[in-house]
């Protein structure tokens, strides 16, 4: 691994974002001190927090001068931490034109002249209004008695936000809430971010109303592509416990409308220790039953809120490392070599924005965010493999990284491209590959990742093989809060306040969502009233 890290230490890091501030990059190894702020709902004070390995496991202590000493578990695996942070590619430059500036991080949010990363996905809050009252929710107006639900001409503009970034415009949108599916106008904000020109549309949901196939067949015709479908689990106790009640029939109605519809699902469970983790490797055999809709599961381990002492949330506490355990446990399709950050894929973005001659969405995030791996598909068998078994993915990955500069070095942009794919072949092995899939189509496969009007191909599939993406990620909640983190987040929120917003600081933290909804919300019944007045029936 020496190696390794000395061929990664070479690569040009930037130095500062767009707006002249220097980036520094991460801070590596352990133990070392970070950025973080006070757990207390009351408080959110910035403090120094400290990340130290114990036990073969990562945590983080801090000492707040008002509200005393926290200790929490980050990473239960020492090895995969230090592993993840091998695997980034430096920082971003952020926005050349920022939403906002900002010295006080993170209480004056937005993505500003300090953030390092442009919007890989972003989010839009369609209503806090939903059909469900799951206990474990952060987005809930059954809590405030408060509607937030913006209008179809405030969603536009929160889109154009998106579209107005530069370097790079955004193009991946999701739409959530609350659920989105009730907003009374959700069709027409589907065209119109069609129209707008979002090039991936996709819907965080419950899946209630998608189970209605027609529903769902109007909205794929109105432009949606994914449904990030919440999915804890394949037996009706868990959702009684997660969401208040039996949702199973929903998911599985959900599935055959999508398989109608010619869409596609990523399946996003929520885990908590003690409650789903016997779930992790069903979830997966799931969506590998139904790999004809599944583009892949991200497993979101569960942040705690509110005043929890230290022995609840370590039972509640599920991290990356004990995914990637129950994956492995549960399943036998991978081990913990086959996992890597999504920082990983960083050196895939500069070469396509080499060889195009413009910037397109790099994932920037910090390596902490995030652990995943892609299975392949084998066409007969079915069988699903981890790209780590048929590849030589770090030595790929540092080709690519090294191929990409000279391909934006070079005059002949065609001809450093054939190159490139060339000098790649050698870490390609053929003899381990799923059975149909040679180096053009797994070239194909990995170009349809990051480009979606290739990644859907024909039809028949004949463009790309089947693969499911499997990860985690981790959004943070007060107690394993790092600034570090946030000012690198790719996941944004667009606000009807005209700012975009880091993920882990809208919903986690000094939860910026708050004064959000506070600000554009109207009582329940102001809302009932304005909508009888437009003639809108209260789904």
């Amino acid at each position: 691994m020496a190696t390794a890290d000395k061929e990664i230490a070479r690569q040009p890091i930037t130095t500062t974002t767009y707006s002249g501030v220097p980036t520094n990059n991460i801070t590596r190894g352990l133990p070392k001190t970070v950025e973080s702020i006070c757990p207390d709902p009351d408080c959110g004070k910035v403090i120094n927090a400290r990340l130290f390995a114990e036990d073969g496991k990562v945590f983080m202590d801090k000492t707040c001068p008002q509200h005393g000493y926290y200790k929490d578990l980050y990473w239960s695996d020492v090895a995969l931490y230090l592993k993840a942070e091998k695997w980034e590619f430096g920082d971003g430059k952020g926005l050349s034109n920022p939403t906002t500036y900002s010295e006080i991080c993170p209480r004056d949010c937005g993505i500003c002249q300090r953030h390092t990363s442009h919007t890989a996905l972003g989010n839009i809050d369609l209503t806090n209004r939903c059909n469900l009252t799951c206990p474990i929710c952060f987005a809930n107006s059954n809590v405030t008695g408060k509607i937030y639900e913006p209008s179809k001409e405030e969603v536009m503009e929160m889109l154009r936000l998106y579209r107005a970034e530069q370097p790079v415009a955004g193009r991946l949108v999701q739409f959530s809430g609350g659920e989105p599916t009730i907003h009374p106008d959700f069709l027409e904000i589907l065209r119109g971010a069609k129209e707008m020109g979002f090039s991936h549309i996709q819907v965080a949901s419950n899946g209630i109303k998608f189970a209605d196939p027609d529903f769902t067949m109007r909205a794929a015709e109105a432009g949606l592509h994914t449904i990030y479908l919440q999915f804890d689990g394949v037996d009706d106790h868990v959702y009684r416990q997660t969401r208040g009640r039996n949702l199973l029939e929903y998911k599985l109605k959900t599935v055959e409308a999508v398989r109608k519809a010619g869409i596609k699902i990523v399946y996003v469970p929520t885990i908590a220790g003690g409650i789903n983790e016997d779930q992790v490797g069903k979830i997966l055999r799931f969506a590998l039953d139904n790999i004809d809709v599944s583009s892949g599961i991200s497993y979101q381990p569960v942040a705690i809120t509110g005043r929890i002492n230290y022995q609840e949330r370590m039972k509640l506490r599920f991290t990356l490392p004990d995914l990637v355990r129950c994956i492995e446990e549960q399943t036998g399709i991978a081990s913990k070599d086959d996992w890597y950050p999504l920082s990983f894929v960083q050196p895939i973005s500069k070469i396509i924005s080499s060889v195009r001659g413009a910037d397109t969405v790099h994932i920037t995030c910090h390596p902490h965010c995030s652990l995943g791996t892609y299975l392949f598909i084998e066409q007969n068998t079915g069988r699903a493999i981890p790209i780590t078994r048929f590849t030589d993915i770090e030595g790929m990955f540092r080709e690519i990284e090294v191929q990409a500069a000279k391909t934006k070095a070079s005059r002949f942009k065609r001809f450093a491209q054939m190159n490139a794919f060339y000098q790649l072949q050698k870490y390609y092995k053929k003899e381990k590959a799923p059975a149909g899939l040679d180096f053009t189509r797994f070239l194909q496969t990995l170009d349809g990742f990051f480009d979606k009007d290739a990644g859907r191909g024909e039809k028949d599939g004949t463009y790309t093989n089947k693969t499911l993406l499997v990860a985690g990620m981790h959004f943070m909640d007060a107690y394993n809060y790092e600034l570090e983190r946030v000012r690198r987040c790719t996941i944004h929120y667009a606000t009807p306040a005209g700012r975009i917003i880091p993920f882990c600081a809208y919903n986690g933290g000094l939860v910026h969502r708050r004064a959000i909804e506070d600000q554009f919300s109207v009582p329940l019944e102001e809302y009932r009233q304005r909508r009888r007045e437009k003639g809108q029936e209260i789904n």
